[in-house]
């Protein structure tokens, strides 16, 4: 399921995508640089990096909109995670040398290193810093975590807050 919103400036300047993934017993969100969802139906607790198993898409599948956008430099990639009411969201940065090609995984990281899984780098939080009544809720294989991937240009941010008076 794709939910999809454009804002029409002549240049598509946001997109949407959502993705679902689900909860599993060994999910610990640990780990300090990296966040990551998988498509894989089970997770070690080696894998101390992943939130949520039997994600229904990976980077690959991603529309298209989207890695157009977030493959500039001056995109700004926003992760709202979502079960029921409860919500976190990571901020994170696009970048031109993104591959965006995996077919297993999504992985969001606080570092600059790029491989085909990667979706966004410069995050402001990694697993260990996702709020940790998700992280709790995610250990129940019944969970299901709505992942929105919000792409959008700077200019888009910036001519918002020019609008109401605000600075970035």
């Amino acid at each position: 399921m794709v939910a999809e919103a454009s804002l029409d400036t002549g240049e598509t300047m946001v997109v949407v995508d959502v993705l679902y993934g689900r909860g599993h017993p060994n999910i610990r969100a640990t780990h300090k640089t990296t966040l990551e969802i998988t498509k894989e139906p089970h997770v070690t607790p080696r894998g101390d990096c992943i939130i949520a198993v039997n994600a229904t898409k990976a980077t690959k599948d991603l529309d298209p909109e989207l890695k157009n956008i977030i493959r500039r430099g001056d995109a700004v990639v926003v992760i709202v995670l979502e079960i029921n009411d409860l919500r976190d969201i990571v901020l994170a940065m696009g970048s031109s040398k993104l591959l965006l090609s995996s077919d297993e995984k999504i992985i969001i990281r606080k570092s600059t290193y790029i491989e085909p899984a990667t979706l966004a780098i410069r995050s402001n939080k990694a697993a260990r810093d996702i709020d940790r009544r998700l992280v709790e809720k995610l250990k129940n294989p019944d969970t299901i975590l709505k992942v929105k991937i919000i792409g959008l240009l700077l200019e888009e941010i910036e001519s918002i807050n020019e609008g109401i008076g605000s600075v970035i």
